[in-house]
């Protein structure tokens, strides 16, 4: 049975509730069914994408800088975590000061430190130490390509040095989450047994894992952040990659949450009395051009051919308004979303003209790979949304082929070049990625940032958008710095690295007894204030 028939299998099994325990839950279970196609790892960094930091990394470790949920007016901002303050040297800074929180104990009851905070970055950036991960290292390193070196000060105080000032430095630690070094000491040092019975700091304990079924969580009654410490007694969490068997989960009451759920399907849940949230966040779904000598998309005629030829507008119909058009990395209504000169449109007749242009057309179509997800993070309906699209760039002279990888193979490759093996020959990736913070323009788009040294996958090597992102990076004026990237927003439109295709609305459905849940715009929630009435 392929790895993808066994998901299913388990799928299958979630929305049946067998052996889960999913059926009759206490009034202070909540049971949430994911667009993951597996149980995010729960061993300190997450994988399954920023859905695996939504459910198994900011509920139950905290990072030295956490995000802030109490504002849901305006984007999700930092606030701090286990460092009560942060701080550049003025005289160099590229040399960061943390003081950390005291009185912070890890779920098995010893102390977070100073040591502790050194030992998990060892576990991340210390290839030679016994305690570290090749696997969670490689998740988070090319979230964090700045960081060049870090140390003890004192017992409250940390510093890390950034390889050149770098202004938003603090965004990227929040994908550092904290892990006790004595746990995992306890379970013989060995990560794989550390992720069966882990530890860290956060509102939620992991109390269960069953591989590839589900993951328990329950409260952490000594939170050291009282406001937060959670209502809900227990949490669980099930895989459910497909859209439909999440949908007859909820119909069923097997489970009362569910991520994405099918926009068809929306007008009947309402009517049936389930709760639809909404919200505008920032997260993009786009395709990732590479721009490699090998791929078609090199030639800039083609991108912008690519971005005239697909009817957003049809598609977010399609989603039953579960999304919104999408004009660039940045939505319109952003700070830094910049001046584009081209605001892309559904044009089929000026997609074809620069198709002749390019040297295509009817006898000659375009010929390109693209590598899709049947599910995961923020990816909401790849399949059908991807044949929708395929149709439109057929109309004008694309012939696009589908690779279709589960979630997990499309985030290896995500960390390769495009050249490599691991992308399989693809052309472009269908992702989804937030634009929470201004470092990911950064990682998705500086030459710099080429893997393994980021996120710029499409290999996007242009001197305008360098320019605009270093300057931004070098100055500490919120305001000069989205003007910035604006300017590197408003190139990577123009010069259509991307195909941008919709922003979603972070969609999910709910049984009519979840209260308190209110979204924040973010791709991370808070969990903690949410509570389940009988």
């Amino acid at each position: 049975m392929s790895r993808l028939a066994k998901l299913a299998t388990f799928a299958a099994l979630a929305a049946a509730g067998l052996g889960l325990g999913l059926s009759g839950a206490s009034a202070q279970t909540l049971r949430i069914a994911m667009t993951a196609s597996d149980i995010p790892t729960v061993g300190g960094i997450p994988d399954n994408g920023s859905e695996g930091y939504r459910f198994t990394g900011f509920p139950v470790y905290d990072a030295l800088v956490n995000w802030d949920f109490g504002k849901t007016d305006q984007p999700a901002d930092l606030t701090p975590g286990l460092a009560t303050e942060w701080k550049a040297d003025p005289e160099d800074p590229r040399k960061w000061v943390f003081k950390l929180r005291k009185g912070v104990k890890f779920h098995d009851g010893t102390d977070f430190t100073a040591d502790a905070a050194i030992w998990n970055f060892d576990r991340i950036f210390n290839d030679k130490a016994a305690n570290y991960d090749s696997a969670q290292a490689a998740i988070v390193r090319v979230s964090l390509p700045m960081l060049e070196k870090y140390e003890k000060l004192d017992d409250d105080t940390i510093v890390l040095w950034t390889k050149k000032p770098f202004s938003p430095f603090p965004y990227l630690i929040t994908r550092v989450l904290f892990v006790s070094p004595a746990q995992f000491a306890k379970v013989g040092s060995k990560w794989v047994d550390f992720g069966k019975q882990p530890a860290g700091t956060g509102p939620f304990k992991v109390t269960k894992v069953t591989q590839r079924v589900s993951i328990e969580l329950a409260r952490n009654e000594d939170y050291w952040d009282k406001a937060r410490v959670p209502k809900l007694e227990k949490l669980v969490l099930v895989p459910m990659p497909e859209a439909t068997t999440r949908l007859a989960a909820l119909r069923s009451g097997q489970v009362d949450w569910i991520e994405v759920p099918p926009p068809d399907a929306i007008p009947s849940l309402k009517s049936a009395g389930f709760q639809i949230s909404l919200k505008p966040y920032p997260h993009l779904w786009p395709w990732v051009l590479s721009v490699a000598d090998n791929s078609p998309f090199k030639d800039k005629r083609v991108r912008q051919a690519l971005n005239y030829a697909i009817d957003r507008d049809g598609l977010v119909a399609l989603l039953n308004g579960t999304a919104k058009p999408a004009t660039g990395f940045y939505d319109p209504s952003y700070p830094a979303y910049g001046k584009p000169k081209t605001p892309y449109g559904y044009d089929p007749a000026k997609a074809k003209a620069l198709l002749k242009e390019a040297g295509f057309g009817p006898d000659k179509p375009v010929k390109a790979k693209i590598m899709i997800s049947t599910s995961g993070s923020g990816q909401m309906m790849p399949i059908p949304m991807n044949e929708f699209l395929q149709q439109n760039l057929k109309e004008v002279g694309f012939d696009i082929e589908y690779n279709v990888v589960d979630w997990g193979t499309m985030l290896v490759a995500f960390r390769n070049p495009p050249t490599a093996a691991m992308s399989q020959g693809s052309h472009a990736v269908n992702i989804s990625l937030p634009f929470s913070d201004p470092t990911n323009i950064y990682r998705f788009f500086h030459s710099g940032s080429m893997p393994p040294n980021g996120s710029n996958w499409g290999v996007t090597n242009d001197p305008i958008v360098d320019k605009a992102l270093d300057e931004a990076f070098n100055t500490f004026d919120p305001a000069k710095r989205d003007e910035l990237l604006g300017q590197a927003n408003a190139q990577i439109v123009d010069e259509a690295y991307w195909l941008f295709i919709v922003h979603d609305l972070n969609p999910r459905a709910m049984t009519a007894k979840v209260k308190g849940f209110v979204p924040a715009q973010s791709w991370f929630q808070d969990l903690t204030q949410v509570t389940v009435t009988k």
